[in-house]
């Protein structure tokens, strides 16, 4: 049963300007101390014990609200050409049905966002977005491409079903059929009048679900169902946890990456086809910094000392032989590995596994740490696509 939790929503409101989710005044009601502001919405960031958070994650199953992240839906006689034209990763082979990594990239080959993408039909996409207007940029670019496309966001609200025991959770939510979904496909699905897709993706490196509601009246309905479902097999009201996305060396926009870094110093070159003959932005940028070679590189690092207490809420320094040579982007102590881990960008000279360094810690604390190879825990990403 849900926590006897008798707060209203508006005393954490910040007015119109911020949106509730159809989500909050449940994830409210079941116990979220803390919410933050994500595409313009309020999203739970709290419940209680980050930690316990993340042992809930990889023991048993969270049910997250993520209705943050928003859909971009390009639809159209060329919404095909369209999407990729937005997209440096080959989407030609896309099947219906099928959700696909991407990066978005500027003129100067600057990360817009990593959405996924969902094929609904020939003429029919979603991108679903982290934390910049996406929106705005394809409508820009829309005006001036000569295609015939609509870009809207839809009544769409995703929520995350992560953790071992989601797979059980689904399908006595919504029917057995669903164990055999294949990771980054998605499905059709009506429940009880109610239109959702559900797809095996998710932002936790675990076996897990996202479901995405496609009428926000039935919000807290379908929240209710799931924990009702859910509670008796082990599931529990969560949030995102950052222990377990760092562990994966998940990106977070705005984090870990923005207009200032590129998706080859993020070493993403899986995600790009430079050389296909289909068109799209940022081409000539990233063949440039292809053919000339990074200078910098995204590494893991394992930090000394003590455990971090939370997270870094501001770029660490990292200095090498008595030079700054780059930033941690995000920092976190692992309960799991016993060690404080982090993500950072760096020269390429300091880049080496098995390099020392020493890490700023926004005060006058220095730590010596370690490159190393990421991610941290479960690197084939195993977990995530089993089954």
């Amino acid at each position: 049963m849900p926590q006897q939790d008798e707060r209203d929503f508006t005393a954490m409101s910040f007015g119109t300007q911020v949106r509730k989710s159809p989500y909050s005044d449940a994830a409210l009601r079941w116990g979220a101390t803390g919410f933050s502001v994500y595409n313009h919405m309020y999203i739970p960031r709290d419940f209680g014990d980050h930690v316990q958070n993340f042992w809930n994650l990889v023991n048993d199953a969270i049910l997250c609200d993520v209705a943050v992240e928003r859909q971009v839906e390009i639809t159209g006689p060329d919404a095909a050409a369209f999407t990729q034209l937005l997209c440096p990763r080959d989407l030609r082979a896309c099947e219906v049905g099928q959700c696909k990594y991407v990066i978005l990239v500027d003129g100067d080959g600057g990360v817009i966002n990593d959405p996924i993408l969902l094929k609904l039909a020939e003429d029919h996409f979603w991108l679903s977005i982290a934390d910049s207007d996406v929106i705005l940029w394809a409508k820009g670019v829309a005006i001036n491409s000569g295609m015939d496309v609509t870009i809207r966001e839809p009544d769409v609200s995703p929520l995350q079903l992560q953790g071992p025991k989601s797979r059980d959770i689904l399908c006595a939510a919504f029917g057995e059929d669903l164990r055999d979904l294949r990771y980054y496909r998605f499905v059709e699905r009506d429940w009880d009048g109610v239109p959702l897709i559900i797809s095996r993706t998710g932002w936790s490196s675990e076996l897990g679900y996202e479901i995405f509601l496609r009428d926000g009246s039935a919000g807290d309905r379908l929240w209710e169902h799931l924990m009702t479902v859910g509670q008796p097999m082990g599931l529990h009201p969560g949030h995102t946890s950052s222990i377990r996305r760092i562990e994966g060396a998940m990106l977070s926009y705005q984090a870990d990456m923005d207009l200032t870094v590129n998706p080859l110093e993020l070493g993403m070159e899986r995600l790009l086809d430079l050389d296909m003959d289909a068109d799209f932005i940022g081409r000539a940028a990233l063949r440039r910094i292809r053919d000339e070679g990074v200078r910098r590189q995204f590494v893991g690092l394992v930090i000394d000392g003590d455990p971090i207490d939370g997270s870094n809420d501001e770029n660490w320094s990292v200095e090498h032989d008595g030079h700054t040579v780059g930033y941690v982007t995000s920092a976190v102590y692992s309960p799991r590995l016993e060690q404080n881990i982090a993500l950072s960008i760096v020269d390429n000279a300091a880049a080496v596994i098995g390099t020392t360094v020493r890490v700023g810690m926004g005060s006058d604390e220095v730590r010596n740490a370690e490159v190393v190879a990421k991610p941290f825990f479960d690197p084939k990403k195993r977990i995530a696509a089993a089954g």
